[in-house]
């Protein structure tokens, strides 16, 4: 039986905690703000209070609602002052002995049926419920900033968290207008655990050399939707904050190599390159705006063009491109093998260019590979192997980019960029929900809102293809040799026996109620 909220206290009246308040106070719950530092909790007050008149003043809320919901809250001198609310969150500084102090002291002052949650982003709730003397009243309840805006809200049961807890602070979310996902108290919860993918992949494509920072986000944000390039997101969040998190997340792992972070990012940290708050990071800033812009790469000016070979895995990308290369004033070959003027463009998945050139039997000189994961009416990547003749690339550039859309020319990979940061993405969600870290539901629809992807990691898989995500995952295993691209169960399960990456599996055994 849930608990019903209708008196919280929030300790800790920053961004996260100011937020919290207000959302609450929103939905009708009386509020009191407690904050350690002097004045800081009154300040929050009135800092809220000019939030809600910008809000009335654009005409988002009515001034009688921000009166009313100004007036649930309050603010606290001492901590003895929550001694009858339903619900503490604490957020407080981002440190384990702070909060099990904090927690500590209200134990001694709220009653034994108050709900204590913890904002902690990345703390273990286990670990901070841990000298509590009611360890199953403690869960984690994540928000994301900015709070009133950012529609979800991690709800995590630690080891000992009463079910009960989680399902109240779910209904609260509710009430509140937020998602509430249920997590398990793991690294990371299910957010930034989901999004681990999107970024550390981004970095070992740096690495390698495939292309620059700007291809690389010119080709997930143009290519596959998503709002920010990786390397422009570090910029925005800064690396003093999120590298560490990388580093806490691979070895709360225990060195998992999927969560492997990059060198480079560790020396963009020590030479003081963290982001566009100190105007240098992966690219350059002033006032917080972005110094030259990195331009497309020019489309060569050709002329005359070579008949084209294509070489697909598919029926429907032979379909596709065929149509394409048409539309675009390619002469394209029929011949089951190329000729020797042909240039042969490669559509493989997995592969890298080199071993594309293996797999269609073409003359690695002539031969060019174009990704056929992506919307090609949207943008187009073509990927070079070692041997392309610069006429070959200048030929395939200038045909693809004829029509005006998009066009980024990289060096050898395996999965280009997009296949293999997507790959990845999908992969982690399955291990997430096969851990059953969180649900199907709560994984696609938390990372959805929380990480703005354009689809959840689950949904997106299955329109691509489970069996084409396993294919592509098990040649970049065999190609490099690395750990980080195997195949999880959960989706090489499902592409196995035909079924969608969001079935859920049935349980051996009814669940006990």
């Amino acid at each position: 039986m849930t608990r019903e909220i209708n008196r919280m206290a929030v300790v800790g009246a920053g961004v996260m905690g100011t937020g919290i308040a207000q959302i609450a106070a929103q939905a009708g719950i009386r509020v009191t703000l407690f904050d350690s530092r002097e004045g800081a909790a009154q300040g929050a007050r009135e800092s809220l209070k000019g939030t809600l008149d910008k809000l009335v003043d654009k005409g988002k809320i009515a001034n009688a609602d921000a009166l009313a919901t100004l007036s649930r809250v309050q603010v606290a001198r001492a901590l003895t002052e929550l001694s009858d609310v339903d619900l503490v969150v604490e957020a407080i500084i981002e440190r384990l002995d702070a909060k099990q102090g904090l927690l500590a002291e209200l134990e001694a002052v709220v009653a034994d049926d108050c709900i204590l949650a913890t904002n902690t982003s990345s703390l273990s709730v286990t670990s901070i419920a841990r000298n509590c003397r009611l360890p199953q009243r403690i869960a984690g309840f994540h928000f994301f900033n900015p709070v009133p805006l950012m529609k979800v809200v991690e709800v995590i049961d630690g080891l000992a968290t009463d079910p009960q807890v989680g399902d109240s602070l779910r209904a609260l979310a509710a009430r509140m207008g937020h998602r509430g996902i249920r997590a398990k108290d793991t690294p990371g919860f299910i957010i930034n655990h989901a999004g681990r993918a999107y970024s550390t992949e981004a970095l070992q494509i740096l690495k390698e050399g495939v292309a620059e920072p700007a291809e690389v986000d010119r080709i997930l944000r143009e290519g596959l939707g998503f709002r920010m390039g990786p390397l422009e997101l570090f910029d925005l969040t800064a690396l003093d904050v999120s590298h560490p998190v990388i580093e806490s997340i691979y070895n709360q792992f225990y060195q998992e190599p999927r969560y492997r972070p990059a060198a480079l990012t560790r020396q963009m940290l020590d030479a003081g390159y963290v982001g566009r708050k100190v105007g240098r990071g992966f690219y350059r800033y002033a006032d917080g705006q972005m110094i030259d812009p990195p331009a497309a790469q020019a489309v060569p000016a050709l002329e005359a063009f070579p008949p084209v070979w294509l070489g697909t895995e598919n029926p429907e990308d032979r379909a596709r491109f065929t149509e394409l290369l048409q539309q675009v004033g390619a002469r394209v070959e029929e011949g089951t093998v190329p000729s020797s003027e042909a240039l042969c463009l490669l559509a493989p998945y997995g592969l890298d260019a080199t071993g594309a050139v293996g797999l269609f039997g073409t003359d690695p000189e002539r031969t060019v590979c174009i990704d056929p994961l992506l919307d090609i009416a949207r943008y187009r990547t073509l990927m070079l192997n070692p041997a392309t003749h610069a006429d070959m690339r200048d030929a395939a550039h200038a045909l693809l980019g004829r029509d005006g859309v998009g066009v980024s020319v990289i060096n050898d990979s395996v999965g280009f960029v997009a296949q293999r940061v997507l790959a990845m993405i999908v992969n982690l969600a399955g291990d997430i929900v096969q851990q059953r870290i969180a649900s199907v539901d709560d994984l696609d629809e938390g990372v959805r809102r929380g990480l703005g992807y354009p689809q959840g990691p689950l949904a997106w898989g299955d329109s691509v293809g489970p069996k084409r995500l396993l294919t592509t995952l098990e040649r970049m295993t065999e190609l490099t040799g690395d750990p980080r691209y195997r195949p999880g169960p959960w989706l090489r399960r499902r592409a196995a026996l035909g079924l969608s990456l969001r079935h859920n599996e049935p349980l051996p055994t009814e669940p006990q109620r």
